[in-house]
């Protein structure tokens, strides 16, 4: 396997192969056909959506050549000094393309005193010149700079269009990734392609071997163990105080990441509650979940003892687990604030 991170061998290089942004690779792409290109663009998503690369991409595809692409880290770059420096360059004529691209990464980052310099820029730009400014937080980049820019809204992909990628990008790789297995990484992954291939490479470094089930994936990631959730999820379903306060100690003594644990139950209490009250949904869950995933928790759905009242009582428990000395508390806490008594609720 090649040395190069997954995300950049795989990163897309054409809009076609630009994968769930097709709200923003769209009109761009109609925008390059008619010739009408805008002077400052703001890409807005959170992180590892492809914010840069779809930059890059319509860089090139109006016919900005290498020379005449300037990427700037505005984390490391954010000062009004570092702005001039980019506006006195920006009046320079392209060396040898019609457009000068300025792409600005982490744009939310600029200092104020950057802004009021930067946004001179951008109401009397040169024909020539156009800004791309990204950034995961659009809330603090000004309204007067949002104004005077075309905002693009990245959006976060599916888990089953990340366990696709991710079971894609492994094929080619060489390696038959379980559907299970790929559905795991899309979790751990929190809606992020660049997360998703970074946890795939983990995997395909520490696993090795042609076929990877669910079980590599959890070995390789410290992921917990899908029969740990479900017998914590069981336990809830039949209303067990004890059962649920010995699958969160057997979770904790495997050495567990607490908070992802915590985060696995609650996807999985979600999913309960809605195969019981959502039947129209039945067959999305089917596809986001997986078939086997589907049927057990379907089992888990027929009794009755997941509630709102469950979700709500570990969503708690989320909020809690952050600060809490001792990470296993506050699902312990959920338990017997729903089962005072095995039963009695």
């Amino acid at each position: 396997m090649a040395h190069q991170s997954l995300y950049r061998a795989y990163r897309p290089a054409t809009f076609a192969e630009v994968v769930g942004q097709e709200q923003v690779t769209g009109p761009l792409a109609e925008q390059i056909r008619a010739k009408k290109i805008g002077h400052a663009y703001l890409f807005a998503g959170s992180r590892g959506l492809g914010k840069t690369s779809v930059a890059r991409i319509f860089a090139r595809d109006i016919g900005c050549s290498d020379r005449d692409l300037y990427e700037i880290d505005a984390a490391s770059n954010n000062s009004v000094e570092d702005i001039r420096a980019l506006t006195e360059g920006v009046y320079t004529l392209p060396f040898a393309s019609p457009y000068k691209v300025y792409i600005l990464d982490e744009a939310h980052m600029l200092s104020k005193s950057a802004w009021n310099a930067f946004l001179k820029t951008l109401e009397e730009p040169p024909a020539y010149a156009v800004f791309v400014l990204a950034t995961t937080e659009s809330e603090k980049v000004p309204e007067t700079v949002q104004s005077r820019c075309q905002v693009f809204e990245f959006k976060k992909p599916t888990r089953a269009v990340l366990a696709k990628t991710v079971a894609l990008v492994a094929k080619k790789e060489g390696c038959a990734l379980a559907p299970d297995a790929a559905e795991l990484i899309a979790v751990l992954a929190g809606g992020s392609y660049r997360d998703a291939l970074s946890v795939l490479q983990r995997v395909l470094t520490v696993a090795g071997g042609k076929e990877l089930a669910r079980s590599a994936v959890e070995a390789a990631t410290g992921a917990p163990k899908r029969e740990l959730v479900h017998a914590l999820v069981a336990a809830l379903a039949s209303r067990e105080r004890g059962k649920a306060l010995a699958a969160i100690e057997s979770a904790a003594k495997a050495d567990t990441d607490m908070k992802l644990f915590l985060e696995l139950a609650l996807e999985a209490l979600r999913s309960v509650l809605l195969i019981r009250m959502a039947p129209d949904l039945h067959a999305s869950l089917k596809d986001e979940l997986g078939a086997d995933e589907f049927s057990a928790l379907e089992a888990f759905a027929k009794e009755k003892g997941i509630t709102h009242d469950t979700l709500l009582a570990f969503l708690t428990a989320a909020e809690r687990i952050r600060y809490a000395p001792i990470p296993a508390l506050p699902l312990e806490l959920a338990v017997l604030e729903l089962f005072p008594e095995d039963g009695t609720r």
